[in-house]
């Protein structure tokens, strides 16, 4: 990001609005190299042609902000790899982790990853310390330091239905594996930021937030999600959850966030109503069924209806609700983004 996106940024969250209507994506590897024209490999595997294609994302669409900015990333299986699950890796796909051997018990004997050297987390430092003065060159910062959620990360070890029983049926040792993974999320946090110093914002990513009951989500989400936010003091705190997010919404600030990302199924009128008016909102197109799925046309009318339903556009930086999906077209976003200017 830019230094200049990054105050706009800061602004929203201190309350003070943008001159001109302020647009972003979350964008990453489901997106960028099939929008570019590589391979998922050679966009892990090549310094050069991440870099690229993030530079061409930005040359392309120079009226928006993308979020997090130069996101160094290995899909999903970038904090599982620390702690020792088998990655997957096809060519023309999102790699996978698999789950790990053995049950809840078992799982809570693994040792604590170490940032500095497990796993995928030393590849990702190395190649955003390599392209660090290219990306100053650009004008921007590596501005966040990002992390998959505490029951995101579960999931991934221990299987999603598996987490969903241990809540249930487990507490005690779920909460075991929660503070490890909590432990390392700090840590991981805090590595990030000791490398770069420029690092200002966390973003945080966990789904599975959005599949608890309310008692579970006061039990197992807000108080581990809120001590990583509190991993150092971030002008913004960005949680991303883009599934079901009615149940979990009304914590978010007790979480900590000031920046929030949901999904789509949901409106920024019930979301606004159940965040509060001083969290700030990114999203909320339908990301697959219209941002990627609809013509041009049908992207702006599709748009410029999302923005006349919504009653408060104060604090809302536009966008779809989610990261960027596959196979969304240059003239798909240029749509969207013609529409916001038209419409407000």
């Amino acid at each position: 990001m830019t230094n200049t996106q990054w105050e706009v940024l800061r602004n929203l969250v201190n309350g003070i609005e943008n001159a001109s209507p302020v647009t972003g994506f979350i964008i990453d590897s489901p997106w960028i190299p099939g929008w570019i024209g590589i391979s998922h490999l050679e966009y892990f595997g090549s310094e050069k042609s991440w870099f690229e294609a993030n530079r061409k994302v930005l040359e392309t669409f120079p009226d928006t902000m993308f979020l997090p900015g130069f996101w160094s990333e290995y899909g999903m299986c970038t904090e599982p790899s620390a702690f020792g699950a088998k990655c997957i890796w096809k060519k023309d796909q999102l790699p996978h982790a698999d789950r790990l051997p053995g049950d809840l018990s078992e799982l809570n004997k693994l040792k604590l990853p170490e940032p500095s050297t497990d796993g995928l987390l030393p590849f990702m430092i190395q190649r955003l310390e390599g392209m660090q003065p290219l990306i100053q060159d650009l004008g921007h910062e590596i501005k966040f330091a990002v992390a998959r959620g505490p029951l995101n990360i579960a999931s991934f070890l221990m299987g999603t239905s598996e987490l969903m029983l241990a809540v249930m049926l487990e507490p005690e040792e779920m909460h075991k594996f929660l503070r490890k993974i909590t432990d390392f999320s700090i840590h991981w946090i805090r590595y990030q930021k000791e490398k770069f110093p420029s690092i200002e914002g966390i973003l945080l990513l966990d789904d599975i937030v959005g599949f608890l009951g309310e008692p579970e989500v006061k039990e197992y989400a807000v108080p581990y999600i809120r001590e990583i936010f509190s991993s150092f003091e971030a002008d913004i705190r960005f949680f991303h959850n883009d599934a079901s997010g009615l149940v979990s919404t009304p914590f978010i600030r007790e979480m900590g966030v000031n920046l929030y990302n949901f999904s789509f199924e949901h409106s920024i009128n019930e979301i606004r109503a159940l965040a509060g008016e001083d969290v700030v909102l990114l999203g909320n197109l339908p990301p697959r069924d219209v941002l990627a799925a609809k013509t041009p046309a049908e992207v702006e009318a599709e748009t410029i209806k999302m923005i006349q339903e919504v009653s408060d556009k104060r604090r809302i930086i536009w966008s779809c609700g989610g990261g960027m999906p596959p196979h969304v077209a240059t003239e798909n976003i240029n749509a969207f983004l013609s529409a916001i200017k038209k419409s407000l």
